[in-house]
């Protein structure tokens, strides 16, 4: 009987073990092409198979090329992106945090309106907003600086939604009422209690909203118009635009693909170990 059961499971699971594995494969193969790719030369890249890497020295000439192109202007766009993604990713989960906080365990007038309106805007794209967002930061000068791309993603409505969702699972009501006993006060609490007990929330709305202004494009594109202020978005789309088309700078801009990688796979490496939280921590032990 329990083999027949073991066999069973087996099978059932035999389609999701399946459509997993291609759903890593599809993941991790323009990874690995990007890997191979940065070996390669301009001329190596279009004349030996795809995915069959080159040991000609191709790797260290296109890190070479990337570092000096411009005068090292990578280096900026690397600098800004970091600007952008941190500061951002901070700022953005902190009013999440509070915003999700007061949400998940208050009860006032126009908070079930509030977050109704706040679900209603996680389905409005980014596109729709961008062209209005400039409107609005040009009528105060606020374009072409850091501020532009910073401040249109302080409010995350996904975020807020996420950490409105994790405050109402993880922060206790009698936590709340015992430290409110105590003489703590609501900021206090907030501080103590709901920041701690939201941690590993926080630790996801920060990777997620890292890794949004990272790879952001769009914003930035339409914000700023000085090369100097570019990520590494638009810092690498503006080299294939500069190369007219051409195999010149193709392999510069995959190795800094590459580079640009980099930093996203080391922070969620170093940030894994923080999710781990949740499954020991609770607000009340049974």
């Amino acid at each position: 009987m329990t083999t027949a059961i073991g066999t069973r499971r087996q099978r059932l699971n035999l389609p999701a073990t399946i459509v997993l594995a291609v759903g890593m494969i599809y993941t991790i193969l323009p990874v690995v092409w990007i890997l191979i790719a940065s070996t390669k030369t301009s001329g190596e890249l279009f004349s030996t198979p795809a995915m069959v890497p080159s040991f000609g020295g191709g790797f260290a000439k296109n890190l070479h090329e990337l570092f000096t192109y411009g005068n090292g202007i990578f280096l900026e766009w690397a600098r800004n992106s970091v600007i952008y993604a941190v500061g951002g990713g901070v700022l953005s989960t902190v009013i999440a945090a509070a915003a999700g906080y007061a949400l998940g365990k208050y009860q006032f007038r126009g908070s079930t309106l509030i977050f109704r309106v706040i679900v209603a805007g996680i389905m409005l794209p980014a596109v729709a907003l961008a062209i209005p967002q400039w409107l609005l930061l040009s009528r105060v000068s606020l374009t072409n600086n850091y501020l532009s791309v910073i401040l249109p993603v302080l409010v995350s409505p996904y975020a807020i939604y996420l950490c409105k969702i994790y405050a109402e699972a993880s922060i206790a009501p009698e936590l709340i009422e015992a430290a409110r006993i105590d003489g703590a006060s609501e900021w206090r609490i907030f501080h103590a209690v709901g920041l701690r007990l939201m941690f590993p929330a926080l630790v996801t709305v920060f990777l997620l909203q890292f890794i949004g202004i990272w790879n952001n494009f769009l914003l930035p594109s339409i914000m700023l118009s000085n090369p100097h202020l570019y990520p590494l978005t638009m810092g690498l789309s503006g080299m294939l635009r500069v190369s007219g088309g051409q195999a010149a700078l193709y392999s510069t801009v995959i190795m800094g693909s590459l580079v640009a990688i980099i930093p996203v796979v080391i922070l969620f490496l170093a940030l894994q170990r923080f999710w781990k939280i949740d499954l020991i921590s609770g607000g009340v032990k049974s």
